[in-house]
């Protein structure tokens, strides 16, 4: 059966990604659809380091900061980069691109969430940019559609997708209200959100299966897909970012906040997840590692 094979990655700097061995990577992958975040770079780097691909890429305000790119075999037939209010500036953090996926449109985003640091303005902008991305996703889900996000989205999402949950439920990327987002994201359409991780109420920053936060809006669910972990099952990680301190990738001390969120029609042509975790701490290009998922049609 024909897939279409959908990579994501953020590179840290694509530059700095190609010269440490992306390439390697991507000449054995054999994607048709690659996402990009934090791509840090011009139109005329990408252009010059991947010939042959057709290229969207959305530069953030900031020369030198976040970043996205869309690469494909085949053209997109449309794109957008629009997200939230007018006054809201989401340059460089949303992408979204269409394609054709055997006579039905299709549309690939590549996400970029900020990190967000607790009780700062930069936790105020994170919170801006995931009510923004709750409303779109509302949208781009609406009518069975096929759409797919994709990206680091800087959140995890339960205890499954940290090792270290337990010393950072007051730390940004897992926050409760962060992940009260994700609850209505992945819940039951139509249906109200909960927290899903089910261990147990009265745990530190009211880490429950009945979180008291909700995204804007209705606080129902939206009815997406967690592809990685629909594949992955009731296990820890599998992994997708380590910390450059002390030896976290060599002993697996990482946390899974790059996703593919599928609406339900998508996710059921998904088959085929993996996390391209490089073999050695030597042989990485990225603090992240890329993660791909073939879709059928």
């Amino acid at each position: 059966m024909p897939h279409l094979r959908i990579a994501t990655v953020n590179v840290n700097g694509i530059r700095a990604a190609v010269r440490n061995g992306m390439h390697g990577w991507l000449d054995a992958a054999d994607v048709d659809v690659l996402t990009l975040q934090e791509v840090r770079a011009q139109d005329e780097h990408l252009e010059q380091a991947f010939p042959g691909w057709s290229i969207l890429h959305d530069e953030a305000t900031a020369k030198g900061r976040a970043g996205v790119a869309v690469l494909s075999r085949i053209p997109a037939t449309a794109s957008r980069t629009a997200l939230g209010p007018e006054d809201f500036d989401s340059k460089g953090r949303w992408l979204e691109a269409d394609f054709d996926l055997g006579g039905v449109p299709l549309t690939v985003v590549s996400a970029y969430v900020h990190s967000g640091e607790a009780d700062t303005p930069k936790q105020d902008e994170k919170w801006k940019f995931l009510d923004a991305m709750t409303t779109r996703m509302g949208e781009l889900g609406a009518d069975d559609a096929l759409s797919l996000v994709t990206g680091d989205l800087n959140v995890g999402h339960r205890p499954l997708d940290i090792l270290n949950w337990k010393g950072n439920v007051k730390k940004a990327g897992f926050l409760a209200r962060e992940r009260a987002y994700f609850d209505r994201f992945l819940g039951a359409a139509g249906e109200p959100a909960i927290g899903q991780e089910g261990i147990g109420r009265g745990m530190v920053g009211q880490l429950s299966d009945t979180r008291p936060f909700v995204a804007e809006g209705d606080g129902k669910g939206l009815g997406w897909v967690d592809v990685g972990r629909v594949a992955a099952g009731e296990v820890a990680g599998p992994y997708t970012w380590w910390t450059m301190r002390g030896q976290a990738f060599d002993n697996d001390s990482g946390w899974r906040i790059d996703y593919h969120l599928a609406t339900a029609p998508l996710a059921a042509r998904a088959t085929n997840y993996r996390v391209a975790r490089a073999a050695t701490y030597a042989e990485r290009w990225s603090d992240h590692t890329p993660v791909i998922v073939d879709y059928t049609y």
